[in-house]
C-alpha cells in the first residue's frame, strides 16, 4: 500500500497546504471559533475555509494575516512561519522540476518536490545508504535485491539512477540543503555487490561528510537497540526547523507522511536521541574509513 496525493476535482490536497490548513485548524480550535466565523472575515464562503484548512486550495498572505487576527496569533515567528509554509506550496503547486522528466512513481514525485523546495532534512536509515548519498554502482546492485524492489519501483536502471543523481544536486546548490543523516552500522556491513560496491560508496560516505552542509554520523552496534530500528523517517523542514516541519516515513509497502504537530515532534526527539547516542562527525569518518581498509 502507497500514500498518494488525493484529489478532489481539479484540486489536489498537498502534504505542505495540509500541514498549513492543520496549523490554521489548531488555531481556530483554540480560540473557539467556527468555520463559519472564519469565513466572514475573509468574506468567504464556508467551504472556501474548509478547503483552505484541508489542503485542497492554496492560500493567501492577506487571508494568513486576518486569520490570525481573528485568532488572536500575534506572534510575528509564528505568523512568518505560516507565511513562508504557504509561499513554498504556492510555488510547489506551479512548479515544474527536474522530476517531471522522470516517471517517478507515487509518493516518491511529490517527496522529491519538497526535497528540492527545502532548507534542511533530517535522515535516519537503518536500513540502506539514503538515497542523497548513493553511488550509481550501489544503486545498481540495490535495484537486482527482490527485497528492495518491493520498493524502489520498475523504472529502468539507467532512469532511476539519473533521477537520483538529478537529486543529489541539491546538496551543492546555491543555498545548498542542509543534511544531517544517521546511518545504522549494519548499512555499512551488508552491502549489495559485496565489496566491489562497498569500495566506491565507503569513499563516496566520506567525501560527502567533509562538505560543510552535511552532518554524517554513524550509529554502531554498541550503542544498543531503540524505536528507530523498527523504519527509516526523513524529518522535512522549509522554514526554521521546528514548528513547520512534515515527516516522510517509509516501510516496506507503506509510505505516509506525519504533517507537524505532537507527530512530527516525536520523529524529532527520536532523531535526537539516535543522534546522541552515535559517533560524531570525527569518529564517525573515521570508522567509515576503517571499514574501507578492511575490504
Amino acid at each position: 500500500m502507497t500514500a498518494r496525493q488525493p484529489t478532489q476535482g481539479n484540486s489536489t490536497s498537498t502534504v505542505l497546504g495540509r500541514r498549513l490548513g492543520g496549523e490554521l485548524t489548531r488555531l481556530r480550535t483554540a480560540a473557539g471559533l467556527n468555520q463559519t466565523q472564519a469565513a466572514k472575515v475573509l468574506t468567504a464562503s464556508t467551504t472556501k475555509v474548509a478547503k483552505m484548512e484541508g489542503g485542497w486550495v492554496p492560500v493567501r498572505d492577506p487571508d494568513i494575516r486576518a486569520l490570525c487576527e481573528l485568532y488572536g496569533v500575534h506572534d510575528l515567528g509564528r505568523i512568518g512561519g505560516l507565511l513562508e509554509l504557504a509561499r513554498v506550496d504556492r510555488e510547489r503547486r506551479k512548479a515544474k522540476g527536474w522530476w517531471d522528466d522522470y516517471s517517478i512513481p507515487g509518493v516518491m514525485q511529490e517527496y522529491v518536490a519538497l526535497e528540492s523546495a527545502a532548507t534542511a532534512i533530517k535522515v535516519w536509515q537503518p536500513g540502506f545508504v539514503p538515497g542523497l548519498l548513493q553511488t550509481p554502482e550501489y544503486v545498481r546492485a540495490l535495484r537486482k535485491s527482490p527485497a528492495a524492489r518491493v520498493t524502489m519501483g520498475s523504472q529502468p536502471d539507467e532512469e532511476f539512477i539519473s533521477a537520483r543523481l538529478a537529486r543529489q544536486r541539491r546538496l551543492s546548490d546555491d543555498p545548498p540543503l542542509s543534511l544531517r543523516v544517521v546511518i545504522y552500522e549494519a548499512v555499512l556491513r551488508n552491502f549489495p555487490g559485496g565489496a566491489a560496491t562497498a569500495g566506491d560508496q565507503l569513499e563516496e560516505l566520506v567525501k560527502v561528510a567533509d562538505r560543510p552542509n552535511v552532518d554524517l554520523r554513524i550509529f554502531p552496534f554498541s550503542a544498543g537497540t531503540h524505536p528507530g530500528l523498527n523504519g527509516s523517517f526523513n524529518i522535512i523542514s522549509f522554514t526554521a526547523p521546528g514548528a513547520m516541519d512534515v515527516v516522510y516515513v517509509e516501510s516496506p509497502f507503506v509510505e505516509r507522511w506525519v504533517e507537524g504537530g505532537e507527530g512530527a515532534a516525536a520523529y524529532d526527539e527520536l532523531f535526537e536521541k539516535i543522534a546522541e547516542r552515535s559517533l560524531d562527525e570525527r569518529e564517525s569518518v573515521s570508522f567509515l574509513r576503517k571499514l574501507r581498509k578492511e575490504l
